[in-house]
């Protein structure tokens, strides 16, 4: 069975989906704060490796642990709303690329996996 990443239309969508996805979370009053003084060049770079990574890509993943990656933002009060507003920024950005509901749901499932780590409340490793 080929990868989410694979049926998603593989490098392209995931450029696509990331510049979108950015685009709504900078504009998001909810979450955007989060991100002041963030080279966003990088942390869409950044991203992108990742989400090929977490998605089924080719390739490995080098970035830091979804928990260290997030500690400073935990730190300045990082929560389950933020999180479900980065989540309601990703399920939209996929429904406008038309990515199938399925995937959608495939997406959601893998970002809702690591929600612990990113809050802090998992230690893994």
């Amino acid at each position: 069975m080929d990868s989410l990443y694979d049926r998603m239309g593989v490098e392209a969508a995931v450029d696509a989906a990331v510049a979108l996805f950015y685009d709504k979370v900078l504009s998001d009053e909810r979450i955007r704060h989060f991100f002041d003084g963030v080279d966003m060049k990088r942390q869409m770079n950044h991203q992108k490796a990742f989400l090929a990574y977490a998605f089924g890509g080719r390739g490995d993943y080098a970035g830091r642990g979804m928990e260290s990656a997030h500690e400073r933002l935990v730190e300045e009060g990082l929560n389950d709303e933020h999180f479900d507003a980065v989540m309601e920024n990703l399920g939209g950005t996929l429904v406008e690329l038309g990515v199938p509901e399925e995937l959608i749901k495939e997406a959601a499932a893998i970002a809702e996996s690591v929600r612990d780590q990113v809050l802090g409340r998992v230690k893994v490793g």
